[in-house]
């Protein structure tokens, strides 16, 4: 995959506090890693919940349920935000 490659992020609405909606701070430290590494971040809703997917080139290229990343952060520690980031690098 070329440096800077442009990751589309969608992401589903899940339940936190009896609300379901979308929200976008368990996307902080996949957005951070992503970022870091040089890739331009685009967030978009969806409506499938718990869901988060990267797109690279319009093609799927890793899935999780939203509610598995880690509330805030860099992402540094993340496990999901590590194998996104192979993911990403491995896109062509």
């Amino acid at each position: 995959m070329p440096e800077n490659a442009r990751v589309v992020v969608c992401y589903g609405p899940y339940e936190s506090c009896g609300v379901v909606d979308h929200r976008e701070e368990r996307l902080q430290g996949l957005q951070t890693v992503l970022t870091r590494d040089g890739h331009q971040v685009d967030l978009q809703k969806m409506a499938d919940h718990n869901t988060v997917q990267l797109y690279v080139n319009g093609e799927l290229i890793f899935t999780c349920n939203i509610k598995d990343l880690e509330f805030g952060g860099d992402g540094q520690l993340d496990s999901l935000c590590a194998q996104a980031l192979d993911a990403v690098k491995k896109a062509f």
